[in-house]
């Protein structure tokens, strides 16, 4: 098996696992070998999806039942790769396993779709990683924080929790733009 790649999100019930879903369906259409989970960062072990994001991807064809479980440290260890709906997920994962950076993005940032706020992100990164290895932030700091999380804020995947059949079906199709991407990405990686 080729790479291992972990989505996370808030409850691993929307967003996550129709991306889990959908790549999964994608890299055997593709023919890339790599294994796909999910979790989230306040997810409840064993609850069921959504019933929207369940009716998405049955609507795509992916016939699965995916259940949410928290991101714990062993996901974290074995993922290769770890891609986070939001900026913020980014920072939870990164602020609880510092040992993530390195392999952790937004999907967005990695498939490439982000905006040119690279410099912002990095110094974001760096910042919360400070805080989490136990080091004092300043409270210029903490305002450079709060600034830069609010310039990292497009690269979010917006979710439809609570939200139309609709709401999820056009999270689904910005999902798939970006595993669209991320598919050729891991393809070049792979040759």
């Amino acid at each position: 098996m080729g790479k291992t790649i972990l989505f996370v999100c808030t409850g691993n019930t929307c967003r996550s696992p129709m991306a889990e879903g959908l790549l999964r369906k994608m890299a055997l259409e593709a023919g890339l070998s790599i294994e796909v989970k999910s979790a989230g960062v306040a997810a409840m072990e064993g609850s069921s999806i959504s019933s929207h994001s369940q009716r998405v991807l049955a609507d795509k064809g992916v016939r699965e039942r995916l259940h949410s479980q928290p991101v714990r440290e062993s996901l974290v260890t074995e993922a290769d790769l770890i891609l986070t709906m939001t900026a913020r997920h980014k920072n939870q994962v990164l602020s609880r396993f510092p040992s993530a950076q390195g392999k952790i993005f937004t999907l967005l940032e990695y498939a490439g779709c982000e905006r040119e706020e690279e410099g912002a992100d990095r110094e974001l990164v760096e910042l919360v990683t400070k805080h989490s290895l136990g080091q004092h932030l300043s409270e210029a700091e903490r305002g450079r924080v709060r600034f830069l999380e609010s310039l990292v804020q497009e690269q979010d995947i917006s979710d439809p929790f609570g939200g139309t059949l609709e709401d999820y079906r056009i999270c689904a199709r910005d999902i798939e733009g970006a595993l669209a991407r991320l598919i050729e990405r891991l393809k070049q990686e792979e040759s």
